[in-house]
């Protein structure tokens, strides 16, 4: 008997789920650059397996709880995207799969209450602080937590860094080369808000006008990417009204962030929002991308910066994005800089928005290999394009006792501008 998706049950995301799932040849390409099936060993744990077992789902052949396990252990790193010679769109099958289960599942109090506690905290700026100031406290007696509560509390840094408060507008300097505005992020401003103060640095120092909407908020890729649809649709609205339409880019220095705005058009797919959706993320790029299609830097000050630093790709933006070679052209352009990779560069660090959180065991092992490779380089610095993957990359490279400091890639080049290790500016409390 054969057996069809009812798309019309699944509401405006049902035709983009199905055509992901006819898309599917089975050829088994997309195993070998799939973390978890490596990590793992089932096909039940593969790209492709999942797409059976969410067929067959979607379908009513299996039931949702019987799926689950596997679905719940994706990382949604995307890496099978790259690795199909059939061009299928995984996420377009996952992040509305997800939401579709979030409805439908039986979630126990524990599990509901740490999901409730990550979705209220991390995509508030405000919240977040309070909560990780809180969880300092505790941290010495995280034995006593329950096992679920613990890895968010590993996640944080044992001081906050000092509060950086942005201003709305940032002047260039010298020749105006353009006028970008900037989506500031929500748990990237509690952990390491240098990250904004050295993008708005670099691109004021290149000509670029910045300006920081006041009324943006969280990009959404958090909610969307648990199954929370509603709350996600929330926070894109309200970047769609909040980013003006005078300027040449809208940028994004969060991997995760750039990746959940270019799925807008899908998360307010069938909603009167979803055409202004279209034009909003078709002017959404990585800070790299832009600073890499400006041209010719300012040069850098004589005697450069004389490091070696290993390169990591964020998932979210080497395969979210495709942007891969932007990032090492400009940290090439820095004097004195010798860039190397990190083998397995493909791999998923672990990080994954909250899959740290939600599957700890996965999640630590990915990041120890990574940080071992990460060693195995050489390098004094690792730069990347995700504060996910920066937290993740710092805590696994301390509990391997390595000094290897951790940097976004805007950070190195504001460093190389100061002829130094670089230091945070603007006001603070």
């Amino acid at each position: 008997m054969n057996h069809e998706i009812d798309i019309s049950k699944h509401g405006p995301l049902g035709a983009p789920m199905a055509e992901a799932i006819r898309s599917c040849v089975h050829c088994g390409f997309c195993l070998p650059a799939c973390p978890t099936y490596g990590e793992l060993g089932r096909e039940s744990d593969s790209p492709r397996g999942r797409i059976v077992l969410m067929k067959e789902v979607l379908e009513g052949t299996m039931e949702l709880e019987a799926a689950l396990p596997h679905i719940d252990a994706c990382l949604g790193c995307l890496a099978c995207e790259p690795a199909c010679p059939s061009g299928v769109s995984y996420r377009d099958l996952i992040s509305p799969f997800r939401a579709m289960a979030a409805r439908e599942r039986e979630v126990g109090w524990g599990e509901k209450l740490r999901r409730r506690m990550v979705l209220e905290t991390l995509p508030y700026p405000e919240r977040f602080r309070a909560g990780a100031r809180m969880a300092g406290w505790v941290k010495p007696m995280a034995d006593l937590l329950p096992k679920a509560l613990r890895p968010m509390l590993e996640l944080l840094p044992a001081v906050l860094p000092k509060r950086v408060r942005l201003e709305g507008f940032y002047a260039a300097q010298g020749e105006k080369r353009g006028r970008v505005a900037l989506l500031a992020g929500c748990a990237q401003q509690v952990l390491d808000p240098d990250i904004n103060v050295a993008t708005i640095e670099v691109l004021t120092r290149n000509g670029v006008e910045v300006v920081v909407p006041q009324g943006q908020g969280c990009c959404g890729a958090l909610s969307w990417h648990v199954g929370d649809h509603e709350s996600a649709k929330g926070f894109a609205r309200r970047n769609l009204g909040a980013f003006p339409d005078d300027v040449d880019a809208v940028l994004t220095n969060a991997a995760g962030c750039g990746s959940g705005i270019h799925e807008y058009p899908l998360i307010l797919r069938g909603t009167e929002d979803e055409e202004g959706a279209r034009k909003f993320e078709a002017k959404v790029c990585d800070v790299s991308v832009y600073l890499a299609k400006l041209g010719e830097m300012v040069e850098f000050p004589e005697g450069g910066v004389e490091r070696v630093v290993a390169y990591h790709d964020a998932c979210h933006l080497s395969n979210g994005q495709g942007v891969r070679k932007e990032p090492r052209h400009l940290l090439k352009a820095v004097p004195g800089l010798r860039l190397v990779e990190v083998r397995d560069a493909h791999l998923c660090c672990g990080s994954a928005g909250t899959y740290n959180i939600d599957q700890p065991e996965i999640a630590g092992s990915l990041g120890e290999q990574k940080a071992r490779a990460v060693l195995a380089t050489g390098a004094t610095v690792v730069a990347s394009g995700n504060i996910g993957c920066l937290t993740q990359l710092q805590m696994h490279l301390q509990r391997l006792g390595s000094e290897v400091r951790v940097r976004h890639t805007v950070q190195v080049l504001r460093d190389a501008y100061m002829g130094g290790e670089g230091a945070v500016s603007g006001g603070g409390d």
